[in-house]
């Protein structure tokens, strides 16, 4: 189930021309089951009309403290103090500097002022004004206070000119939202969780390599699920065809060898390793200087065997190793061997020529004891399910006490 569904969220509106962008941000969050209360600003409304918002959420727009119901509570710090998440995009420069003085002269900054919840802020603004030392000042009081804030994004602006400034991807906003909320209430908070995803490319010269088809997809749908669970998320990625997900720690390698550097760095602590990169098996024995060119009808490429990441951590007990196997044939007898020979917990098995490049998959569960067999889906619903069966099946493990900070 979306932890969205039945969160109560703040959105809160500012003044700035990127108010308009918004609207989606509104759009998804009710799609996904949350209770949305849009609290506009007067200059906000001068940019988008709140029926707008109204007609994406189903629930008024709210611009007046004083008309507000009392619904047990004194009216004007009600919304704040039952929202799980306040979220405020665009935040302008003037709603940042007043946050940030601690006013409350209208519905908004006084939700912030009246909340115990979480607040995220995404600034939109002119390059120059967010430059303003009085501007960073302010942002970084807030961030002080425990407050996240989303860094503007580069590009060109509403005005002719380009800079820093812009309001970040609705995605971007979106994915940290569901971060937020998952570190609040999520059956993963606290532990965190190492995902490897997409391909490797392993070079022959300076531009042609060796690699494979993965687009990234099923393994960035596990690195979004959990961190929607609440989990620290650290993304090892290969070479991928879509944008990672927002909200956790992205480390971007290309060869196995980077790979394997990188999943030993980021395992101290880790709780859950979900090793569904395509990883090479093998990589040119001599990598050419320049760029190798044609000359016989045959060219002869000498492989050697890449390392294997999963066997130097295989005896790890303390953590929880989920493999995949892609395979054309014989999938269950080859998945059940790979899943004894590399000492894994679980492994997710599909065949490979459906399931690699596509947006969805049908998949085998395999551990010790149980197999699950998983529908044709989209693959964040099959993320959404490995998930369940792991927290299931090693409900133990995923929260005992003391966790080692060894990779031994």
């Amino acid at each position: 189930m979306s932890i969205m569904r039945g969160k109560q969220i703040v959105l809160g509106v500012s003044g700035s021309i990127a108010a308009y962008k918004v609207a989606e941000l509104a759009r998804r969050l009710t799609l996904d089951g949350a209770a949305v209360d849009v609290v506009m600003t007067e200059a906000a409304k001068r940019f988008v009309g709140p029926a707008t918002f109204q007609g994406l959420t189903g629930r008024p727009v709210l611009d007046d403290m004083w008309a507000l119901p009392e619904d047990g509570v004194v009216g004007h710090v009600a919304l704040g103090q039952r929202a799980d998440l306040v979220v405020i995009a665009p935040a302008s420069a003037n709603t940042l500097a007043r946050i940030a003085a601690g006013i409350s002269d209208d519905l908004l900054t006084t939700t912030v002022l009246a909340t115990p919840a979480p607040v995220l802020l995404a600034p939109a603004m002119n390059p120059h004004m967010l430059a303003n030392p009085a501007t960073q000042a302010n942002l970084s009081t807030l961030r002080q206070r425990g407050m996240t804030v989303i860094e503007p994004a580069y590009g060109r602006m509403a005005e002719p000119m380009i800079g820093q400034g812009r309001l970040p991807d609705i995605a971007e906003i979106e994915g940290l939202i569901h971060g937020l909320l998952g570190q609040r209430y999520g059956s993963l908070r606290g532990l965190k969780v190492v995902v490897t995803a997409g391909a490797n490319y392993e070079p022959i010269d300076p531009v042609r390599f060796i690699g494979n088809r993965s687009s990234g997809r099923q393994g960035y749908a596990l690195a979004a699920e959990a961190r929607d669970r609440g989990a620290k998320v650290v993304l090892v990625s290969g070479p991928a065809a879509i944008e990672p997900p927002a909200g956790v720690e992205l480390v971007r390698v290309e060869t196995a060898h980077e790979m394997e550097q990188a999943v030993h760095a980021a395992l101290p602590g880790a709780r859950l390793l979900l090793m569904c990169a395509a990883v090479a098996d093998y990589r040119a024995a001599d990598v050419a200087p320049r760029k190798l060119k044609k000359a016989d009808d045959e060219f002869v490429l000498r492989l050697v065997r890449n390392p294997d990441i999963l066997a130097g951590i295989a005896q790890r007990s303390d953590l929880i190793k989920v493999g995949f196997a892609a395979e054309t044939d014989n999938l269950i007898e080859y998945a059940q061997a790979k899943l004894e020979r590399k000492g894994l917990d679980m492994i997710v098995a599909n065949e490979a020529v459906a399931s690699i490049g596509s947006a969805e998959s049908a998949a085998t569960l395999i551990s010790a004891d149980r197999l699950i067999q998983l529908p044709q889906q989209p693959k964040q619903q099959t993320a959404a399910a490995i998930l369940d069966a792991v927290e299931t099946q090693f409900a133990a493990r995923l929260h005992m006490q003391n966790i080692r900070n060894d990779t031994t």
